[in-house]
């Protein structure tokens, strides 16, 4: 069995999880699930593995803050790659949005936060169901491509709403959107990419090589539960944050 069938594979029982547990009730919070990937996608994503764990962390700690804040009318998706986060989902009032952004952005570590929310009733049943569909569909079709590198995107659909999130080359952006677009029930594709130059790209491929290659040795990480996170979920460490490489930055740009 190749690699792409295993991925595939990979990705259409990880889908099929996602959906059994969102048929079960109705969640008021849900987490981007940075800690769960594929067959291979962890030695694969162009984040550093320091970026991975942080994101994990900064899903944690944010959903443990939103808890506090929720009510009965917030339905709120977090997302964070390589530490930016993405907000989906819908609140009761455009003040409730506000203050998810807010909270978000006092989060450890967190660079940008794209406040996506919408102010109006939480998704369907059936909404949330044919958005795990659409995803799914969509991953699928990025893995299909031989011209992308599937695991250099992150997808989440809302409402018809595809988002694409990741670490990529314009090229590879362009080609990823005319992908997603070209996916049946796809309304919109926004982009909350990295955009980097070839060389940048270059770089941060050498980089993980290197890093693979080396044993791992006991780096200078934050332990414990910085932030100031009152949630009883063991948290891992957060790295320092980075630089950002040149002509780096996340793109949001609604594709019409």
């Amino acid at each position: 069995m190749t690699t792409r069938s295993t991925q595939r594979i990979a990705m259409a029982l990880a889908a099929s999880a996602v959906l059994v547990a969102g048929l079960s009730a109705c969640v008021p919070l849900v987490v981007g699930g940075a800690a769960a990937v594929g067959v291979g996608m962890v030695a694969t994503d162009r984040r550093s593995s320091g970026a991975q764990v942080d994101d994990q962390g900064i899903e944690l700690r944010g959903g443990a803050r939103i808890r506090e804040i929720a009510n009965d009318n917030m339905y709120v998706s977090i997302t964070s790659f390589n530490r930016q986060v993405l907000l989906t989902g819908s609140v009761g009032t455009e003040a409730d949005r506000l203050k998810v952004e807010e909270v978000m952005r006092r989060v450890d570590n967190v660079r940008s936060v794209v406040n996506e929310v919408t102010v109006g009733p939480p998704p369907s049943f059936q909404e949330r169901s044919n958005d795990t569909f659409i995803s799914g569909k969509v991953k699928a079709s990025l893995l299909d491509a031989k011209d992308i590198f599937a695991n250099s995107f992150k997808v989440v659909t809302e409402r018809g709403v595809v988002y694409l999130m990741g670490i990529a080359t314009r090229r590879e952006t362009d080609r990823a959107t005319d992908i997603a677009r070209g996916v049946s029930g796809v309304t919109k594709v926004v982009r909350v990419v990295e955009i980097v130059s070839e060389q940048d790209l270059a770089n941060i491929q050498s980089q993980q090589q290197q890093q693979q290659q080396q044993p791992s040795q006991g780096g200078a990480t934050q332990g414990g539960t910085g932030g100031g996170s009152t949630s009883r979920v063991p948290l891992p460490p957060m790295e320092p944050l980075p630089s950002t490489p040149s002509g780096g930055g996340a793109t949001t740009s609604p594709v019409r």
